[in-house]
Parts: structure tokens; C-alpha cells; sequence
């Protein structure tokens, strides 16, 4: 069999998560921005009032509103215009979003331009799981999956870094450039040669296949015959969103769900939140913007020791690693802020504890919660089924975003933020057995391998 050329898929997964990257740098765009719209020196804001805390809180809430109607769009651009088009079309609302940010003069323009940049997010983490999963070899599936964590990582990062020190519109015009930079980039990029197999195009799906892989036809040739093998017994079976509730489906379905409400109950975007109020409690001097980016290299280094390794140890070990490491980085959380709530004096001479379980909160949570659950999602579903299941499932995690950015800083300030603390790390008690009992290990196995697994029928195509 011919070597072929393994960098090409990560060439070709990397280029494609550059779009993941920019709905990382419009997420953390708030944690620069606040600080310029609430200053009292009104040339760094562009608005014509000093927005209030509540219309903040509005403004970082919004974007799960355009992520929840989002995934819908991007499951119907996946199947119609294919996964390379339809990630090409999530720099429409990217773009607008960023042109509203840039010619604001009011909080309705912010909320506006947030709700662009929620259904961008909608659609790329829909259809950016489905291409990644669609172009990798079977050993490569894993660590291509977890490309999606590392991006927004580097999104992150790159607004932390950025947006304290360049101006309000210069934080903008960069948020536009990476979208350029991902439109021109990807437009050289092949479909997903799955696509091509559904709309019944053999040749083009070869061509991107011996794009993807650097081999030639023949080198080709047996993976696309599997490839097609899996494509028309999926095509026999035409799915709509009832299938998605019936049998392996459900299963992998409510799988798929499970893990996208431990990771947003790991209670990363409440962490994030009251990040600065985590310093603070330290005792540390350290200005919050330079906090932040600390934060941010930290969670870039984690994230990208999982493409390297998840494809040797497998989804579980980093899954059962990543939930013990978050309860324990929880829990000392809780802890803490809950002798600091009653007053206890030993608080005084734990001043660096919060930190240590800040770290180990964020690096834990980078190897697996954070990443895993999108690349899971990405090979549980049968070909036929992705589409239908997909967006349900980002929806869900989106509501669930919602629900916690809104509602868990009411929560905290009326009974307690330790008590925020043991809720998540109960979650991620949770998380440990329901990975240890239930979700299946998809390392290394064929698509129709991960069917069999979660008791499909008929998953044998039929011999000719």
C-alpha cells in the first residue's frame, strides 16, 4: 500500500479550524472589550453611554442565542451546498458581526453584531466536526477531532493578548483579517470526499481523496471503496430527526448530549468568568489583562497535547483523566471560597491554592471535557444521520451556555460562589462514571465498527 502523505489531512484540518479559531477570538472579545467600554476615559469606547453591569452581562449572553438557531443552518448547508461551503458560508454572519462591532455607536449594534458571531459559532461547530471526522484516516480521527479545542484556544489568546493594547476598532479590524485570512486559505481546501460520495460524484470524491492522503488513483482506491460501501448503505436508509430517537441512534445520540452538558457543567465559562476574581483572592498583584493571557498560554499548551495523544490512549483515559482533574481543581475551589465565606482565618495562608486549582482545573479540562466531546459526537453518528443529530446536539450545548453565563453570577452573589463550585464538581463526578460505564472507546475503529459497538442492526453492506 502506498505511504502516502499523513501531514496533508493536518494541513487540510488545520486550515479548516482557522474558522474555529475566529469564533475563539469573537468569544473572548469581551474579556478586552469590558474593560474598554466601562472605562472613564470615554476616547477608548466607541459607544455614546457607559454601558451598565447588566447590559455587560446582556452583551456576553447574546451569543448563545444566534449559537443555538445556528447549528440548524449549518446541518442544512452541510448536506445542500457540502462541509466545504457550508464552513466557507459561516464568514457571512462573522463578518457582518464584525462589521456591526466596528461601526457601533450603541449596546443594540453590540448585540446585534454578538448574535452574528453566535450562529458563525452554531454553524462551525456543526459542521467543522463533520469534515474533520470525514477527512481523517481512522488512526488520525481522534487528534483531527481535537483540533477543534486547540483553535479556539488560539482564538482566545490571540484577542487576550491583543485587545488590552491595541485600540477598540484595531481589536476589530483584527477579528476581520483572520476571517480573510481563513475565507482565502480555505478556498484552496477539497470537500469532504463523503460529500462527494452522497451527491454520487465517484471522481471528484477520488480527487480529494488523493489530495487528502498524497497518493494516487490506485493508492486510493481501497479506502474509497469502503468509503462508498458505508455511503450507499447509509443512502438506503433516508434519516430525518425522528430517526434520530430511535435505537443506536438515540444511543449515540444521548451520548453525544450527555458529554456536551458535563462540559459546559464542568462550569468552564462560570471559571472563566470570575477568573480575575480567582487572582485577586490569591492575593497576587498581577493586573487582570496579564492574568487573562497567562490563562490563555496555559490553556493553549494544554489543548494541543491532545491531537498527540488521543489517537494512542483513546477518548475514555482522557475523558476519566480530564473529570478527576476537574472535581479535584473544583472542589479546592469550593473549598476555599467556602471558608472564605465563613470567615475562616486559615484562608490568609492559602493564598496560592485558588491558583494551583485554577491550573489544574483548565489544563484537565483542556485534555478532555473541552475537546472530546466534539470529536466523539463526530464518529458516533452513522453518515446518514450526522446532519439530522448534529445540530440538536450543538444546540443543546448552547442552551446550556446560556443558562450558566446568565444565570450562575445571580446564583453565586445571592447564596454563595462555593456553592457554584461543588455543583460543577459534582457534574464532573458525574462525568467520571458516566464515561467509565457508558461511552464506548472509538479509538482506532471504523465508523462501521463504532455502529456495531452501540448495537446497530444491519450494519453490514450488502455483498454484491
Amino acid at each position: 500500500m502506498e505511504a502516502g502523505q499523513l501531514w496533508r489531512q493536518y494541513l487540510v484540518g488545520a486550515v479548516a479550524n482557522i474558522a474555529i479559531l475566529c469564533t475563539g477570538y469573537s468569544m473572548g472579545w469581551t474579556a478586552p472589550i469590558n474593560i474598554k467600554l466601562q472605562n472613564n476615559d470615554t476616547s477608548q469606547s466607541p459607544l455614546d453611554h457607559k454601558p451598565s453591569n447588566g447590559e455587560i452581562a446582556w452583551m456576553g449572553s447574546v451569543l448563545n442565542f444566534g449559537a443555538i438557531v445556528g447549528p440548524f443552518i449549518g446541518g442544512f448547508a452541510a448536506s445542500t451546498i457540502g462541509r466545504k461551503w457550508g464552513l466557507m458560508s459561516s464568514t457571512i454572519p462573522l463578518l457582518v458581526g464584525w462589521i456591526l462591532a466596528a461601526v457601533a455607536t450603541n449596546m443594540a449594534f453590540l448585540y446585534a453584531g454578538r448574535i452574528f458571531w453566535g450562529i458563525a459559532v452554531g454553524m462551525l461547530f456543526t459542521i467543522s466536526p463533520m469534515y474533520c471526522a470525514e477527512i481523517a484516516t481512522v488512526e488520525s480521527r481522534g487528534a483531527l477531532g481535537s483540533f477543534l479545542q486547540s483553535f479556539i484556544t488560539v482564538g482566545f489568546l490571540l484577542v487576550y493578548g491583543a485587545g488590552p493594547f491595541i485600540s477598540y476598532h484595531g481589536v476589530a479590524y483584527l477579528g476581520m483579517a483572520v476571517v480573510v485570512l481563513f475565507a482565502v486559505s480555505f478556498f484552496f481546501m477539497p470537500e469532504s470526499p463523503t460529500y462527494h460520495l452522497l451527491k454520487d460524484r465517484t471522481e471528484d470524491a477520488a480527487q480529494c481523496l488523493m489530495t487528502i492522503r498524497g497518493r494516487s488513483r490506485q493508492g486510493v482506491a481501497e479506502e474509497l471503496a469502503t468509503m462508498k460501501a458505508d455511503v450507499l448503505a447509509s443512502m438506503e436508509k433516508k434519516a430525518t430527526l425522528r430517526d434520530v430517537f430511535r435505537g443506536s441512534n438515540f444511543k449515540a445520540f444521548y451520548i453525544s448530549c450527555a458529554l456536551v452538558f458535563f462540559q459546559q457543567f464542568s462550569g468552564i465559562n462560570a471559571v472563566l468568568f470570575y477568573m480575575t476574581d480567582i487572582f485577586k483572592a490569591s492575593g497576587t498583584d498581577l493586573d487582570p489583562s496579564i492574568a487573562t493571557i497567562i490563562i490563555g498560554a496555559v490553556q493553549l499548551i494544554a489543548s494541543f497535547i491532545t491531537p498527540f495523544v488521543v489517537d494512542r490512549l483513546g477518548r475514555r483515559i482522557l475523558l476519566l483523566i480530564s473529570s478527576c482533574g476537574t472535581a479535584i481543581g473544583l472542589a479546592l475551589l469550593g473549598m476555599f471560597f467556602l471558608l472564605r465565606h465563613v470567615g475562616s482565618p486559615a484562608v490568609a495562608n492559602m493564598g496560592v491554592l485558588p491558583v494551583i486549582a485554577l491550573v489544574l482545573f483548565i489544563v484537565t479540562y483542556c485534555w478532555g471535557l473541552g475537546p472530546l466531546p466534539w470529536a466523539v459526537m463526530g464518529e458516533l453518528f452513522p453518515i446518514e444521520v450526522k446532519a439530522a443529530a448534529a445540530p440538536p446536539a450543538t444546540a443543546f450545548c448552547w442552551i446550556l451556555s446560556f443558562l450558566i453565563t446568565k444565570f450562575f453570577p445571580t446564583i453565586s452573589g445571592n447564596i454563595g460562589m462555593h456553592v457554584g463550585f461543588f455543583i460543577f464538581c459534582a457534574c464532573c463526578v458525574a462525568a467520571f462514571f458516566f464515561t467509565l460505564f457508558i461511552v464506548p472507546e472509538t479509538k482506532g475503529k471504523s465508523l462501521q465498527e463504532i455502529q456495531q459497538l452501540l448495537g446497530a442492526k444491519n450494519t453490514e453492506p450488502e455483498k454484491a
